[in-house]
Order: C-alpha cells, then structure tokens, then sequence
C-alpha cells in the first residue's frame, strides 16, 4: 500500500487561463474568473483599497501600526490588522517586532512590494493625467441618463 501525503487545497497555487491566447493575442479572459485562480486572488488582495493606501505609505518609509492606522482615514483596526497579515503573507510586505515592553512592530515594504508601488505609481499617473475626460466623460452619461429617465 502507497502512503501519499494529502496537501491541503488552500495551499496548492490553482492555474487558470493565460494572459494570452494561442496566437499570442490578448486574451479577453485573462483574469479567469473561478474563485480558485490564483492570480484572480492576488489582484483581488492587492487592488483592493486598503493594500494600495498600505503599499503607498510604506513606499516612504517603515510605520508603526498606530501611525498607518492615524494615516489612513476610515480602516478600522481589524482591517488594518487582515490587510498587513495578508500582503505579508504574500511577500509584501516584512513585519518586524522589537523585542521591548510594550512591543514595538513595524512594517516595511520588501523588495516585492516595491516593484507593485512603481506599477500603482504607474496607475495614478495615468489617472491624474486622464482626469479631466474622466470627468467630463462621467458628467455625459449623467446628462444622457437624466435625459432618458425624463
């Protein structure tokens, strides 16, 4: 009789689709859609609002619980709490504790998460520079919307 080890399936990365198809195109489905892919999971943790505000200030400097919690208006404790043990889980983000009373813990960015806040410095930049058509492309619809509810 073979023994086999059973790996419990929250530990084992799930594969879905490609980012691009067989002829090298784009692939319309490439954030596949199953909750059990394990890309749709990491940008569902790091686009999430609270992960970007994180990643944003820690890209400054190492902070103390307390400090992000003052900095980000609205998280509450235990949210800050979940979203520092979840991009630390994912490399992202280095916990460290000094060994005094009370305890001291401070966050900082790993060099992972450094790499993601130049991709979402990338994406406020994009958003700073379209804002104005965003806003006049939002203030049309509405126009449009409040024409045809009429």
């Amino acid at each position: 009789m073979e023994l086999t080890a059973k790996v419990p399936t929250a530990k084992v990365p799930s594969h879905c689709t490609g980012t691009y198809g067989d002829a090298g195109d784009p692939d319309p489905f490439q954030w596949d859609t199953r909750e059990d892919c394990e890309v749709r999971q990491i940008l569902d943790r790091v686009a999430d609002k609270w992960s970007l505000l994180v990643i944003a200030l820690l890209d400054r400097r190492v902070m103390r619980f307390t400090e992000l919690k003052r900095e980000i208006d609205g998280v509450s404790q235990r949210m800050l709490t979940v979203t520092l043990r979840q991009l630390e889980r994912d490399g992202l983000v280095k916990r460290t504790v000094h060994p005094v009373v009370p305890p001291r813990v401070e966050y900082e960015l790993t060099p992972l998460g450094g790499t993601l806040h130049t991709t979402i410095r990338s994406l406020v930049t994009w958003t700073e520079q379209h804002q104005n058509e965003i806003a006049a492309a939002r203030e049309e619809y509405d126009a449009r919307e409040a024409t045809t509810a009429a």
